[in-house]
């Protein structure tokens, strides 16, 4: 016995030896892989995945390694074979000539110079039966795994996923996969598989556990989950909590996770884990325009006042510095509180003090607001509100005039963009309405505007894209000159007609502009990419102001045109440059060039 154990520890000792005395390093090494009538995609998979092609790039160069990256690599090329639905291969793996799977590492060889693997893929197979059992009513599974259709694993994966997937739906939280069963026959290339499904009892949700560390009161957060108790299980309704939760801004981290065991009662309970964001965000802004000068901004934002998920934004910014037209800007409050009502409701308080000095008015706007918020989905929402607002104003109608409102602002907005900051596909909608009851002989109307974006990449993944706006704007009731400035419509800027000066197209007042009840305008790109970074953009916009509540074919109106640059800066959209032209109207003349971040529209 003491001789056995002697011998094999001299066994051990020299192939410790042997394998620490082997080269390090390989000359040439020369890889070569044959799959006769292997479509090529086939073949440049298995290029990209398996160890020994890949060996020089992931640095296995020792004889030692590469025969372990060679035994490997049997398991890994058959599975690609068995996903692509050949069922019956014949792989091949020699290192100077001899079969991997037949050295010993034990035995390494000292050196190898050439790997030569050779796949026969034989035919591929379709299925011969393709059982799910049992399923529920409204399981959809896969086309692609159904009698006389290539068979893959892959199909099978799916339909393994989409049967338990249907139970879920259909309140069966806990359903799983019992058993599979598959069966290859080769002189048919034939695959039979069948999936054996346990649904489980059908259960409710029980109780929400709040863990993690958030400062939020765990009040406030059962309020804005809105968690389903009692209700049928559903994992759409698991996926609502998660998304009102993550909507607050507040969290950084929202993870739902159910328990392992039902209860006695057939509930079932769920451990919601939170993480906060940092309670205190900034963020600055620069617009610039050759004759509206510079424009500064900035936001500062807590997301967790009072710690109910409150999130207080306070807003500051400073316009036409260095710009034809006197300083202004504007300092904005708005306070959203979550908690207040339903899940997918919630209420904010709001307040605006704003002077704005432009060539044709100066006005110093006050504004307070109350309202709610509902929101339909990601990418919809409503909201409406009651306030007063406070303007005193000095236009072509007269100096020191002054207006009282009580305002219902009315707001909705629609958007299905592919990228808030640089859209490819999809369209936006922001719709407003806000009667406003005039206070002390201050007359009453209805203001309404709609904003719509639409955006088409014509198949090119993003390459071209045409992207197409359309502004609509009307005040019905009082008379031209019994609404306050900011109230009535302009046209020309950045926002509306590049190449004329802001706000420069309104209705002729004597020897001044006033702006008028309605408004029109049209804007059209073509964006095109140079690069992976850099676009180059071409534009055209037309605007049209009217007296009249609705446009009419007499209205004044001016257009624009001029190109584009566009370096992407990543998720916060791309470094904007326009260069624009009058093109009709005498609003304007000369070059005029904007530079922000962000798509024009």
């Amino acid at each position: 016995m003491q001789r056995i154990r002697q011998c094999s520890f001299v066994r051990n000792c020299l192939f410790g030896i042997v394998v620490a005395t082997l080269p390090t390093s390989l000359a040439a090494l020369e890889t070569v892989l044959t799959a006769p009538g292997a479509p090529k995609a086939l073949v440049e998979r298995i290029e990209d995945t398996a160890s020994v092609t890949t060996a020089e790039s992931r640095g296995l160069d020792t004889p030692l390694e590469l025969l372990s990256a060679a035994l490997s690599d049997y398991t890994t090329i058959v599975q690609i074979l068995y996903d692509e639905g050949y069922f019956s291969p014949v792989v091949s793996i020699k290192l100077d000539g001899k079969e991997a799977a037949e050295l010993s590492s034990l035995n390494v060889p000292n050196q190898i110079n050439k790997i030569v693997i050779a796949v026969k893929t034989g035919p591929t197979f379709t299925f011969g039966q393709a059982v799910v059992r049992p399923i529920a009513t409204e399981t959809v599974l896969p086309e692609d795994y159904a009698t006389g259709k290539l068979a893959t694993t892959g199909a099978i994966q799916q339909a393994a996923s989409a049967g338990v997937q249907g139970w879920r739906d259909a309140g069966h939280a806990k359903a799983e996969v019992s058993g599979q069963k598959v069966i290859a026959r080769h002189a048919q290339a034939k695959l039979d598989s069948r999936i054996d499904l346990a649904p489980g009892p059908r259960l409710s949700f029980g109780k929400m556990y709040i863990k993690g560390d958030s400062d939020v009161r765990h009040r406030s957060v059962e309020q804005i989950a809105g968690f389903p108790t009692g209700e049928v299980y559903s994992p759409q309704q698991v996926q609502k909590v998660g998304t009102r939760l993550r909507r607050t801004g507040t969290f950084n981290i929202v993870s739902i996770e159910e328990h392992d065991t039902p209860n006695p009662d057939g509930s079932l309970d769920f451990d919601v884990y939170l993480e906060d964001m940092p309670k205190r965000r900034l963020t600055f802004g620069l617009e610039v325009a050759s004759r509206d000068g510079m424009e500064l901004s900035t936001t500062w934002t807590h997301r967790n006042v009072f710690r109910r998920a409150q999130r207080l934004r306070f807003e500051a910014s400073l316009r036409n510095i260095g710009g034809a037209e006197d300083l202004d800007g504007r300092i904005g409050l708005r306070l959203d509180q979550p908690d207040r009502l339903g899940p997918d409701d919630s209420t904010f308080w709001s307040a605006l003090l704003e002077r704005r000095n432009t060539d044709n008015y100066n006005v110093t706007v006050t504004s307070l607001a109350y309202g709610a918020r509902r929101t339909f989905s990601d990418r919809l929402y409503a909201e409406a509100s009651v306030g007063f607002q406070w303007s005193d104003a000095d236009d072509a109608y007269g100096d020191g005039r002054k207006f009282r409102y009580f305002i219902l602002p009315f707001r909705s907005e629609w958007d299905e963009r592919d990228s808030k900051v640089s859209a490819t596909s999809g369209y936006y909608l922001d719709a407003r309405v806000m009667p406003f009851v005039g206070l002390s002989d201050t007359e009453t109307g209805l203001r309404m505007f709609a904003d719509a974006r639409a955006y088409t990449s014509l198949r090119t993944q993003g390459r071209l894209v045409l992207a197409g706006r359309v502004q609509i704007g009307s005040i019905v009731g009082p008379a031209l000159d019994g609404v306050t400035p900011d109230f009535l419509f302009f046209s020309g800027g950045a926002g509306t007609v590049r190449g004329q000066p802001y706000e420069s197209l309104g209705i002729p007042v004597g020897n001044e502009v006033a702006g008028g009840k309605s408004f029109l305008g049209l804007s059209g790109e073509v964006r095109g990419k140079i690069t992976e970074t850099i676009s180059l953009v071409g534009f055209y916009d037309y605007g049209v102001v009217d007296t009249s509540s609705f446009v009419s074919s007499a209205a004044e109106s001016h257009s624009g045109a001029g190109l584009g640059i566009r370096y992407d800066l990543g998720g916060f959209g791309p470094l904007r440059l326009d260069l624009a032209l009058p093109v009709q109207g005498d609003t304007g003349d000369g070059l005029q060039f904007y530079i922000g971040i962000g798509q024009a529209f």
